[in-house]
């Protein structure tokens, strides 16, 4: 964001300018045909690779927790940062709830971290002000768990109260995609399988209801036989879902939810990758919602020559 800044400040100052040295100019490739723009040279450098005009996407992390491999929020907020930077994406983030002046001019928060339905008063004012201006939320895995999933489904869709259980564990079961002509499933088929964590006896949005994605049938696992409403076993659970919902007095918002990420090497493959690209464009109401997946960073500007040594 302060990078965004500098360059509003930047570009502000170099209209006011009567004069800028050539060597202080940022040379445009020829076949773009675009005039030279001006640089301030006191200015803070613009951060390479970085697409100023981009979507602006808040990553809400947190610390690593169970086994290795899973639950890996720190590598995801690593891998992510850099992949939607090189999607074009503006990127913020913290292993922290954002505060009100970190969501200012954000448009989607992505969350990958356990129980964020844990919310101060504070935090959850500032979120319901974030979605009631339009702003946007992708949720992975556990992220939409919490103490009051009646509350938390009415910004997500669907939420999962903590302590219960209402979990597979780590299991292997495929996906039926049970809307096809979704772009946000475009590359996906039924019988695509993981090894994950499905959950089960979910709590779910009632007016409206969440728009199914793709489902699953939860497998025979100790946990899923034994799980707060008896066994859960052969059930069909949603796992993927977007949600449009308007909160009183607000504008009307999106979330996408995939319930997968308890391995994480699941989240980092092309498939998926490209599934939570389309999420985050789809939730930032972008009009075309593979604007992050087809991408293309501009050719690196020419630099103008060095002048001779004197």
């Amino acid at each position: 964001m302060k990078s965004k800044l500098a360059l509003l400040a930047a570009a502000a100052v170099a209209v006011g300018s009567l004069a800028v040295a050539p060597h202080l100019m940022a040379q445009a490739p020829a076949s773009a045909n675009i005039p030279p723009v001006p640089r301030d040279p006191n200015a803070a450098p613009r951060e390479q690779g970085q697409n100023v005009a981009g979507m602006h996407v808040y990553i809400r992390g947190g610390l690593k927790s169970h086994n290795a491999g899973e639950h890996d929020y720190p590598q995801f907020m690593a891998d992510y940062s850099k992949i939607l930077t090189e999607h074009g994406a503006v990127v913020d983030g913290g292993f922290h709830f954002p505060t009100a002046e970190e969501l200012k001019g954000v448009d989607v928060i992505v969350m990958y971290k356990g129980d964020t339905g844990y919310m101060t008063p504070t935090q959850k004012a500032d979120l319901e002000a974030f979605v009631k201006r339009g702003g946007g939320i992708v949720a992975l895995h556990d992220a939409m768990c919490g103490p009051d999933p009646e509350y938390y489904a009415t910004i997500l869709g669907g939420a999962k109260k903590h302590g219960q259980v209402n979990y597979t564990l780590g299991a292997n079961f495929a996906y039926t995609i049970v809307d096809k002509a979704s772009p946000l499933m475009k590359g996906l088929k039924d019988g695509d399988s993981v090894y994950d964590e499905a959950f089960y006896a979910m709590t779910w949005a009632k007016s409206p209801q969440v728009h199914i994605l793709a489902t699953t049938v939860i497998p025979d696992t100790p946990s899923a036989r034994n799980g707060v409403n008896g066994s859960a076993v052969g059930q069909v659970v949603p796992q993927m879902w977007s949600y449009e919902h308007t909160l009183p007095g607000g504008q009307p918002a999106r979330a996408f939810v995939w319930m997968q990420g308890h391995t994480y090497a699941n989240i980092m493959k092309p498939e998926y990758r490209d599934m939570l690209l389309r999420g985050v464009a789809w939730a930032g109401k972008r009009p075309n919602v593979d604007e992050l997946v087809d991408y293309k960073p501009p050719a690196a500007p020419q630099r103008a020559p060095r002048p001779a040594a004197g």
